[in-house]
């Protein structure tokens, strides 16, 4: 334990540690400004628990670890008392993918997003509790959608003013329309043969010229 935290005695304090389950309680004396991290590893040490699946509860507030991207340093006081739990192993798989699923559904800031997006990321999930689904959209669109999102709740106004707001909706719904077909690549071609040159059909296409050759041919 010594080398997780070396500390003198004199800045150290003694923390109650409060089990869940048959555990007795117990006392600790550890530093009293210290890591989560560093806290949760002496606790594990001494009562000999899984680090992985512990919870620590201090003043009605569980711990973590990190926090921002930054390690989260906390205040003990002498005779606080220290809520531990061990989190249960989670149930056996029946063979469903459920658990998969879900994950898919979690939003992951990626770990080399800015200082300030991490900042905002944990205000919104921990603090308003944004579901995840939310968070997925405001993070993975770009500068020039957002202001062109914040363009359009301006000129709304107007348009409704001007008596203008279901052509406004039409002229938005076209926009979505137009900047969402892409581009084909040198070559390629669409599977309308109007957007093709020489109309062009592709292999395949089922249409009135070719259904009426095969009933002359004698194929239905």
């Amino acid at each position: 334990m010594a080398d997780i935290v070396e500390e003198d005695e004199s800045e150290k304090v003694e923390i109650i540690l409060k089990t869940i389950g048959p555990a007795p309680t117990s006392r600790l004396r550890v530093p009293s400004f210290i890591k989560v991290r560093d806290l949760r590893r002496l606790i594990a040490s001494n009562g000999h628990l899984p680090i992985d699946n512990l919870s620590l509860i201090l003043r009605g507030t569980a711990l973590c670890d990190i926090k921002n991207g930054d390690d989260v340093h906390i205040q003990l006081n002498n005779g606080d008392c220290l809520i531990v739990a061990v989190k249960p192993k989670p149930p056996v798989k029946d063979g469903h993918d459920n658990d998969d699923d879900d994950e898919d559904l979690k939003f992951q800031l990626p770990h080399s997003s800015s200082r300030w997006k991490k900042r905002l990321y944990s205000f919104l999930h921990d603090k308003l509790k944004l579901p995840d689904i939310l968070l997925m959209v405001i993070f993975t669109l770009s500068l020039k959608a957002w202001v062109l999102i914040v363009m359009w709740f301006i000129l709304a106004p107007v348009a409704h003013r001007w008596d203008l707001g279901p052509l406004y909706i039409l002229a938005t719904g076209f926009c979505l329309i137009l900047f969402n077909l892409g581009k084909r690549k040198a070559g390629d071609s669409s599977a309308y043969s109007i957007f093709n040159e020489d109309f062009r059909e592709l292999p395949g296409t089922l249409n009135a010229d070719r259904f009426d050759r095969d009933i002359r041919a004698g194929q239905f």
